[in-house]
């Protein structure tokens, strides 16, 4: 074989087998294949896609290309986002699910781009520790049901060099890239449960519905091909999940939902994907199964879950019953409203963008992060507010300026003039 034929071929739109496929990605792996033919590849395939069994074979090989993850635990789930602003879903989820006796083992990877990634907002708490072996990992899970450990070098290395890549020639936008670099690793994490949240909106990867749809329907089928319970559902991210955009603002927020402190959107989508979670687990009917992660959350059970397995992953678990014992910023600023207006929505990517700014996300795996800053939201879509109303406020330790966040979080909220301060019905 020859990188040459399987780029020409693949830019023909002509399918490739199963061998070429894992000798394209062997060969690329091992080093023996050099970035500019890969990328050339890549390029094809953002052009002109994959069939449904050329986005299997590309993710199997990539699964193959390291370790397979066992764990000494009859039964095992993990959950997936592919991310927005503000998610910060799995904090609630895996120890909620736990809470409900299914055993949630997540392996995550750091963030790039407006925000951390769980990781991230997890080692904002003093102490955490996500670098454990395995055997600590399956210590952790067996005591608590719920643990995440940082991405090991040994899973899927095709994909951590592959991705690079993709970062740098432009080629991240194809749905069977996409897919496989998700479900690769998923796969070889080895979780029997697989629950894969697709977003899509202003805010996530995927703008359009029906895009999201589109990768939500072929991971869903590639994990039940693979022989998990899987399933994929769709969410908006047309505006910020959650009131607190942030790494250490967006733990707080978890942990008030978590305690019972808070009520709304992000609640009622983390109850509805825990549901999904027990279902897959056989745990009973959509009724029973709502009740039961409500439960577990009223109850306490789900915060004391998250308590424990903060303190045995090092952390300090007193941040549980207080968060001001998280990282804190240096500088705030409020946006105020110049006018008497309705919160029509957001452009939440915008507004990821402003939490770049103020520190809180990174644009290279070796940037630091500011874990104190970000944005907390005091006006929602549908609000009515008047002039000095407070729509945001900004955070951060490291920015004192505030001043290009400030313009660019006043460009993202979308608005309407009203001439009086109780809208007219």
């Amino acid at each position: 074989m020859n990188a040459v034929d399987l780029i020409n071929k693949t830019k023909k739109s002509v399918p490739l087998t199963d061998g070429e496929i894992k000798w394209l990605i062997d060969s690329y792996t091992a080093g023996e294949l050099p970035d500019y033919q890969m990328s050339a590849w890549l390029m094809a395939v953002c052009f002109n896609g994959l069939t449904d069994d050329e986005t299997l074979a590309l993710t199997y090989a990539m699964r193959d290309s390291g370790d397979i993850m066992c764990l000494d635990i009859p039964m095992t789930a993990d959950k997936h986002s592919t991310g927005g602003v503000g998610d910060k879903t799995s904090l609630i989820i895996g120890p909620a699910a736990a809470a409900c006796g299914v055993c949630m083992a997540k392996m995550s990877g750091r963030g790039l781009g407006h925000t951390g990634g769980t990781i991230d907002k997890l080692e904002s708490i003093k102490g955490f520790r996500t670098d454990l072996c395995v055997q600590e990992f399956e210590d952790i899970l067996h005591k608590t049901g719920f643990s995440v450990i940082s991405q090991s070098d040994s899973l899927c290395p095709a994909d951590k060099k592959i991705y690079a890549l993709r970062n740098a020639t432009g080629t991240v936008n194809s749905i069977p890239l996409i897919c496989a670099s998700i479900m690769s690793k998923k796969l070889a994490t080895n979780a029997d449960i697989l629950l894969l949240d697709v977003k899509y909106g202003s805010g996530a990867f995927m703008k359009s519905r029906s895009d999201a749809e589109r990768l939500a329907d072929i991971m869903e089928r590639i994990g039940r091909t693979a022989g998990k319970k899987c399933k994929a559902v769709v969410t908006d991210m047309d505006e910020p999940l959650g009131k607190n955009i942030g790494n250490a603002l967006e733990v707080e927020e978890a942990i008030n939902i978590l305690r019972g402190n808070e009520r709304g959107r992000l609640y009622e989508i983390c109850i509805g994907l825990t549901a999904d979670i027990l279902e897959l687990a056989g745990k009973g009917s959509r009724i029973e199964c709502v009740a039961m992660a409500e439960n577990a959350i009223s109850s306490g059970a789900a915060l004391e879950i998250f308590r424990r397995t903060i303190e045995l992953q090092g952390g300090d678990p007193a941040v549980c019953g207080d968060t001001s014992l998280l990282p804190h910023s240096r500088f705030t600023y409020r946006v105020r409203a110049a006018r008497d207006m309705k919160i029509l929505g957001f452009d939440t990517e915008e507004l990821g963008m402003v939490s770049l700014l103020l520190g809180a996300g990174r644009i290279g795996m070796d940037d630091r992060i500011d874990m104190s800053a970000g944005i907390v939201m005091s006006a929602q879509p549908g609000d009515y507010i008047v002039a000095g109303d407070t729509i945001m406020t900004l955070y951060s330790t490291i920015c004192s300026d505030f001043s290009e966040a400030a313009v660019r979080a006043v460009n993202a909220v979308r608005s309407e003039k009203i001439n009086c301060h109780i809208p007219l019905t």
